[in-house]
C-alpha cells in the first residue's frame, strides 16, 4: 500500500472521485501509521484506499455516471475524511490499526450521513469478499506469528496460553464471550509485535466491550492483572516469568519475600522491613481477593501506586496492601499480628488508607499525612519561603491549605518601598 499522491487535471470517468483526495493527502494520511492485514502483515496506511472503496459502493447504488458527479464526489470526500478523523483522533500517528477497524469505521460513517443504501452495499461487498476468503486456502505465515519478548528473543504466539488466561479470566462471570475477546485479539496481533503489547491488546479487547455488560470491567481487571503478574514476576525473578492467577495460590508467599528484598536493594523500601518475618506475612497473604478489583480500580493502582523499577511494575496487589501494612506497623510491639490486621482490613476493602499513606509505607520517607495547613506571612521573604514550603510539602504527596489574610490588600500601604500593594492576587498566580 504506498503513500504517495497525485494531482488529476482532467476528469476521467472512474478515478474522479479518488482523486480529489491528494491535496490534503499530509493531514488525512499520517505517513508512520500501519495496517495490520488479515494474514498478520503490516503495511503502510493509504487514505487514497478508503476513498476508493466508499466511491466503489457509491457507484454501486448510483451507477457508473455518478463518477462524474460534483455532489458524489464531495460527498466521498467528506465521509472519508471523517472515517480518518475517528481513526486517529485518540491515537498517535505511529498506531497501529486492523483493517477490520477501518472497515467498521466506514460503515459506520456511512450511516451517521444517512447514507443508509450506501452502506448496504458496502456491507454486502464485505461479506462477500469475507466467502471468497473462506473458500481459499489461509496464506501460510498466518500461523507462524512470532512475537518479541522482552529480551529481544522471538518466539512463536501461544493462541493456547492465550484462551487459558482469558478461560480463566471468566471464571466466575456470566455474561461475558470468551470467543469474542480472543477474537478481538488476534485481529490486532502482528508478527514482530512485542510481548507487552500484545497481553496489552487482550486487556484493550475487553475494556471496550465494558459499556456493553459491567461483568466486562472484573474480566478486564483479571486480564490486566495476567499482565501485571508477568511484569513484576519477571522483574523480581529477574527472569521471563508467568504465572496464572491458580498458580499464584502457591507462588505468592515466595514472591513477596523476594519483591521485598528486591526492592529494599533497589533503595524503594525501607530495610527495617527486613525485620518483619516475611514468611509468616507471605502465608497470610490472600491471593484470592486479587479477582475483588473492577479494571478502574486496578489500573489506577497500576498506573499511580505500584512499586516500579524502570517503569517495571514489582508489587502485585496483596505484596501492596502488606508492603503498606508493613509501614504502619513498624513501630507496633508485636509487629506481625498487627501488620496482618492491617492488611486483613486493606485487602478485603473494608477500610482504605489515604493516597500519602498508600504512596509511602514502608518506604524510605513513609510520610503518611494527608494535609498541611500553613499561615502566609505579609512579608515578601515569607510568602515565597511559604511557596517553597508547599513544593517540599507535595513532593511526597501531601495535600496544601494556605491561609493567606494576613497579607495585606489590594491598595495597602508598603512602608520599605513607600509604594501600594497589589494584593493577594499577583501572589497566588505564582502559588497556582
Amino acid at each position: 500500500m504506498s503513500s504517495t499522491t497525485s494531482h488529476h487535471t482532467t476528469r476521467q470517468p472512474h478515478h474522479t472521485i479518488v482523486a480529489a483526495t491528494a491535496d490534503s493527502f499530509t493531514v488525512k494520511n499520517p505517513s508512520s501509521c500501519r495496517v495490520i492485514r488479515r494474514n498478520g502483515e503490516l503495511a503502510a496506511f493509504d487514505y487514497n484506499k478508503i476513498v476508493l472503496a466508499i466511491s466503489k459502493a457509491f457507484l454501486a447504488v448510483e451507477g457508473g455516471n455518478a463518477a462524474t458527479s460534483n455532489r458524489i464526489h464531495e460527498t466521498v470526500e467528506k465521509i472519508a475524511t471523517q472515517v480518518s478523523e475517528a481513526l486517529f483522533r485518540h491515537l498517535p500517528e505511529t498506531a497501529i490499526v486492523h483493517i477490520e477497524n477501518i472497515q467498521d469505521q466506514v460503515e459506520l460513517i456511512l450511516m451517521r450521513n444517512g447514507e443508509q443504501r450506501v452502506a448496504r452495499a458496502y456491507v454486502l461487498y464485505r461479506e462477500q469478499r469475507a466467502q471468497l476468503r473462506a473458500q481459499s486456502t489461509p496464506p501460510a505465515n498466518q500461523a507462524t506469528i512470532a512475537i518479541v519478548l522482552a529480551d529481544g528473543t522471538r518466539q512463536d504466539l501461544n493462541k493456547t496460553r492465550l484462551q487459558q488466561i482469558i478461560e480463566e479470566s471468566a471464571s466466575g462471570l456470566i455474561d461475558v464471550d470468551t470467543n469474542l475477546i480472543l477474537q478481538q485479539t488476534l485481529r490486532h496481533v502482528f508478527d514482530g509485535m512485542s510481548e507487552q503489547d500484545v497481553y496489552l491488546a487482550l486487556v484493550l479487547s475487553a475494556r471496550s466491550l465494558i459499556e456493553r455488560e459491567p461483568d466486562y470491567s472484573f474480566m478486564t481487571a483479571r486480564l490486566l492483572l495476567d499482565k501485571l503478574r508477568r511484569e513484576a514476576l519477571s522483574c523480581v525473578y529477574q527472569q521471563h516469568r508467568e504465572a496464572t492467577q491458580c498458580e499464584m495460590q502457591n507462588e505468592y508467599a515466595n514472591y513477596f519475600q523476594r519483591y521485598i528484598r528486591h526492592a529494599v536493594e533497589h533503595e524503594l523500601l525501607d530495610r527495617e522491613l527486613l525485620n518483619f518475618d516475611l514468611a509468616q506475612l507471605g502465608n497470610a497473604l490472600q491471593p484470592q481477593r486479587d479477582l475483588q478489583f473492577g479494571y478502574l480500580g486496578l489500573q489506577t493502582l497500576y498506573d499511580r501506586y505500584f512499586i516500579h523499577i524502570d517503569n517495571a511494575r514489582i508489587e502485585l496487589p496483596q505484596a501492596f496492601f502488606m508492603r503498606v501494612a508493613m509501614g504502619l506497623a513498624s513501630r507496633e510491639v508485636e509487629r506481625e499480628v498487627r501488620a496482618i490486621e492491617f492488611y486483613q482490613l486493606l485487602s478485603a476493602f473494608d477500610f482504605m488508607s489515604s493516597t500519602p499513606t498508600l504512596f509511602n509505607s514502608g518506604t524510605l520517607r513513609p510520610q503518611l499525612s494527608s494535609c498541611y495547613l500553613t499561615t502566609v506571612p505579609d512579608d515578601l521573604d515569607g510568602i515565597y519561603s511559604s511557596l517553597k514550603d508547599n513544593a517540599l510539602l507535595s513532593k511526597f504527596a501531601g495535600g496544601l491549605g494556605n491561609d493567606w489574610t494576613r497579607v495585606r490588600g489590594l491598595g495597602a500601604h508598603i512602608k520599605g518601598t513607600n509604594g501600594k500593594s497589589q494584593g493577594v492576587v499577583p501572589f497566588l498566580k505564582v502559588a497556582n
